[in-house]
């Protein structure tokens, strides 16, 4: 008698690392906000490149899609597996291969979290710039296949910035692997950019390289708020050149960000700053030298304030003040349970159009649901801003509705509908709403050669090709 296929995943995985049907728990079937959900017919935990390796034969052989499961921290239902199809959980691939302070790289699975890379190259005096919000659940992997930025783009980049090497497996089951610590090679193409960003339709990461930079020893953090959008980007400008290269992070939240979140921390911690100013920041410098650094960065904050370009600013004086002035960014579980269910948005635009989208965006869900709570919030490193939407119900009118009017916001100033959540599900119907069909028509080129049978994440990011 042929062997099933759970039976042939546990003689490749081993049978404790298989699980099927009902047995799956809700975390790899479901996404984070509980919108997206699967009924995979099993979830396979390999331990190493070669068990993906024979999955992926073994799933190609029997014509099953194929999705990789992270932390589920995606918004877009990017990693939801398929109904009857496969998981793969990376999560015992969470080893970190090698810390390089010479080359001051680090090479790590794909299932390892992004925090506990970060304390390990701490722990070795280096810096992985990389931070998230969600970064005790986010896997390398994951915000590999979304190319993510988060709080330190302004300095460093997104991740496609850090990746140096890579270890893939492709769709027939070949392992490529270019694990290399070089910063520069131009011989041929740059095999790894496809796949950063891809959200696994196009192969499965299981390594990588990451750059890593010299731990810096400083951290001076400030909460700021100033009467326009143009005047707090010509703080951005200003500060990138007075603080000699140390803005690390600049993190924008309009008001109606800044009330709902601060109001329903009260119970928590004090508002840093009054409401009513237009627009606020969070702003960090990282540097070396405790005494210059922080007389730096308080000296560059006074003279905007005397200039009038700052209107308000709050100087954190220790650890706890800046992860208060923090936490109003990045603790919104207090203000957004109450307004499940709610449409996180994920989109990017030039800095310059960023009020024209909030405009937009604003005027148009206002005017089909005055009801509606509304706020912006973003990175202004990369362009990429954040918008939340609810009115306390939901149905797929109310969604299309939203859709429509935050994604026609974004196709009016020349915008992308995702910058680091990904495409997933939930956009894919919008992608051609701000790519060009030449463009659409060579992505699906690249998926067709690359995945022929179509095994790798379907239905994600372009849909049904």
């Amino acid at each position: 008698m042929a062997e099933s296929v759970g039976e042939r995943l546990g003689r490749i995985v081993g049978d404790r690392h298989v699980l099927s049907g009902e047995d799956i728990p809700e975390h790899y079937r479901v996404d984070v906000l509980g919108k997206f959900s699967g009924r995979p017919a099993w979830v396979a935990k390999p331990g190493g490149t070669g068990e993906v390796a024979a999955i992926v034969r073994l799933a190609r052989e029997e014509h099953l899609p194929v999705t990789v499961i992270g932390g589920q921290s995606g918004t877009a239902g990017g990693a939801v597996p398929s109904d009857g199809g496969l998981g793969l959980s990376l999560e015992r691939m969470n080893r970190i291969v090698e810390i390089d302070t010479l080359s001051m790289t680090m090479t790590v699975e794909a299932g390892c979290i992004l925090q506990l890379a970060q304390e390990a190259a701490e722990e070795q005096g280096a810096f992985l710039p990389l931070d998230l919000g969600s970064r005790g659940s986010a896997v390398i992997g994951g915000v590999i296949g979304t190319n993510a930025g988060g709080n330190r783009v302004v300095r460093w980049g997104m991740m496609r910035d850090m990746v140096i090497g890579l270890e893939a497996v492709l769709a027939d089951g070949t392992v490529v692997s270019s694990l290399t610590k070089m910063l520069k090679d131009n011989a041929g193409y740059h095999w790894k950019h496809l796949l950063i960003g891809s959200e696994g339709t196009l192969g499965i990461v299981t390594k990588a390289v990451l750059r890593l930079r010299p731990l810096p020893t400083t951290r001076q953090t400030a909460l700021i708020a100033t009467d326009s959008f143009e005047q707090m980007i010509a703080v951005l400008r200003r500060l990138e050149v007075s603080l000699s290269g140390q803005l690390s992070s600049f993190e924008l939240m309009w008001d109606d960000f800044y009330r709902l979140h601060t109001e329903a921390q009260l119970g928590q911690r004090p508002r840093p700053m009054p409401c009513g100013h237009a627009i606020y920041a969070l702003v960090e410098a990282m540097g070396g030298n405790e005494e210059l650094d922080a007389e730096l960065f308080t000296g560059a904050l006074a003279q905007l304030m005397e200039e009038g370009l700052v209107t308000d600013a709050v100087i954190a004086q220790s650890a706890r003040e800046r992860d208060a002035l923090w936490a109003v960014r990045e603790d919104l579980q207090p203000g957004l349970a109450p307004l499940r269910p709610f449409v996180a948005y994920d989109v990017s635009m030039a800095i310059a159009d960023m009020p024209a989208f909030v405009a937009s965006a604003r005027k148009a869900l206002l005017e089909a649901w005055p009801e509606a709570t509304v706020m912006f919030y973003g990175h202004a490193g990369d362009g990429n801003l954040h918008a939340v939407v609810s009115i306390g119900r939901m149905d797929e009118e109310v969604q299309r509705g939203f859709d429509e009017a935050v994604f026609g916001a974004v196709r009016e100033v020349g915008g992308s509908i995702s910058a680091e959540h990904g495409v997933g599900v939930e956009r894919a119907p919008y992608l051609g709403w701000t790519r060009s069909e030449s463009e659409l028509a060579l992505m699906r080129t690249l998926k067709r050669a690359i995945d022929p049978d179509g095994i790798l994440n379907p239905g994600k990011l372009l849909g049904v090709v």
